[in-house]
C-alpha cells in the first residue's frame, strides 16, 4: 500500500504531523492580539498623510470614474487611493503575543515544527 506522495512512507506519520501542525499554528494564533494604530499616518517625503486625506482622492476618482469610466487617470486615482489606504492599515497593525508561560510557548513550538517534521517525512520512501 503506498502512502503519502506516492511513497511507502507512513500514512501514520502523515496524518499526526499534519493533526499536531494544525493545532500548533492554531495555538500560536489564537495567542496573538493584534491591535489598529488609528491615529498615525503614512508618510512619504517628509510628510504626513492622514488615511482620512487618502479618502479625497479616491472619491475624486470614483465621481470620474461614474462620469466616464473610460477615463485612466480616474482609474489610476480610485485604485492608487484605495491601494494607499490597505498599505495604510497593514503598516499600523501591531501584533502583541499575549503572556503565556515559557511551557506553552515550548509546546506551540513542538507542536507545529515537529507536526511540520512528521508531515514532510511521511513524503520520504522508507524500506528495501
Amino acid at each position: 500500500m503506498q502512502g503519502a506522495g506516492g511513497n511507502e512512507g507512513g500514512m501514520g506519520r502523515f496524518f499526526i504531523g499534519l493533526i499536531m501542525f494544525v493545532t500548533g499554528t492554531y495555538l500560536l494564533l489564537s495567542s496573538i492580539h493584534v491591535n489598529f494604530n488609528l491615529g498615525s499616518r503614512l508618510y512619504y517625503g517628509g510628510y504626513g498623510i492622514n488615511s482620512g486625506l487618502l479618502l479625497v482622492p479616491f472619491m475624486l476618482g470614483v465621481g470620474m470614474l461614474f462620469f466616464n469610466y473610460r477615463n485612466i487617470f480616474g482609474w489610476l486615482l480610485t485604485f492608487g487611493a484605495l491601494a494607499l489606504l490597505v498599505v495604510g492599515v497593514i503598516v499600523n497593525t501591531d501584533f502583541v503575543l499575549r503572556r503565556m508561560d515559557a511551557f506553552e510557548l515550548i509546546l506551540i513550538l513542538v507542536l507545529m515544527v515537529g507536526g511540520l517534521g512528521l508531515f514532510l517525512s511521511s513524503f520520504r520512501s522508507y524500506g528495501r
